[in-house]
């Protein structure tokens, strides 16, 4: 598939020489914005479209921003490893995997919302995180549309353009507004008895920008039942637990393992009144399998 629109003028792919790699939030916040830059220069301009597989697809401008990030991160921190969702794994100087949960790596998605992104459908983002000991620890989301970061660290609040957010406070289940895709066995009779007990569900299609919004109630809730991978989490769970939301897998258990296969992953970020409740919705009936 392939657009008709004329090849915009190049784009800068360079390393930054601005960033300034000493503060690590500082630095992800720059640099998420630069390739959300990127990103909006070439928005409903795509010249080419790819297909990775029957239902996915990756366009030229997702190859050049994650070449961007990588760049700025190989100048400031070239010992660190990256795990980066078209490139794969960049292993870290010391030489053990990025994805060993050893030292420092960076997870990068640089265009979440690929599909939206090449249709024209306003709702994309780039992640970027940074993980210690297989610990997220910096978490940055840019939605270049709305022009907006939303950022996080382990050790401060979730913010958005720099000012504090905090999750959903709504008393009543009912009156909640899920970012849902739900999967596998009775997947029909669990999806009806989540809509019932909720006030409406919505897939948009980036399950980075959609986690981030729980972050400050824009979403209440967020529920994916598997297909994500460790770059569509890192950042905007990071963001949403430091919001103050309670965010697990699929069993209840830990919501980050950095040497998960990708596509292989389920994330439920919720308020904590109201986690367990949506938690039980979600599992009813269904073989509980760490997703």
């Amino acid at each position: 598939m392939t657009a008709v629109a004329p090849r915009p003028a190049a784009t800068t792919v360079r390393a930054s020489e601005a960033i300034d790699p000493g503060d690590d939030l500082a630095f992800t916040v720059e640099l998420a914005e630069r390739a959300g830059k990127l990103l909006a220069e070439r928005y409903e301009k795509v010249e080419r479209i790819d297909h990775k597989s029957a239902k996915d697809v990756v366009t030229e401008v997702d190859h050049l921003s994650e070449q961007l990030i990588i760049d700025a991160i190989r100048a400031a921190h070239p010992s660190d490893g990256i795990v980066a969702e078209e490139s794969g794994e960049h292993s870290a100087a010391a030489g053990h995997a990025p994805t060993a949960g050893v030292g420092r790596a960076w997870v990068i998605d640089p265009l979440d919302g690929t599909i939206n992104y090449a249709n024209g459908i306003p709702f994309f983002c780039v992640s970027i995180a940074l993980v210690e000991g297989g610990r997220p620890i910096v978490g940055v989301i840019h939605d270049p549309i709305r022009a907006e970061t939303f950022a996080a660290s382990e050790d401060g609040p979730a913010t958005i353009d720099g000012r504090p957010i905090s999750a959903s406070i709504k008393d009543k289940l009912s009156d909640f507004v899920v970012s849902m895709a739900l999967s596998g066995p009775a997947v029909v009779s669990r999806a009806r008895s989540v809509r019932n007990a909720i006030r409406v569900s919505r897939s948009m299609g980036s399950a980075a920008l959609a986690l981030a919004y729980v972050g400050n109630g824009r979403f209440d809730a967020f529920v994916q039942q598997g297909g994500l991978s460790s770059w569509d989490i890192a950042a905007a769970g990071l963001i949403a637990e430091r919001a103050g939301a309670t965010v697990t897998n699929l069993a209840g258990d830990s919501w980050f393992d950095v040497s998960r296969k990708p596509r292989s992953i389920g994330v439920l970020a919720a308020p904590a009144a109201h986690h367990p409740e949506l938690l039980q919705l979600v599992a009813r009936r269904t073989v509980r399998n760490g997703n």
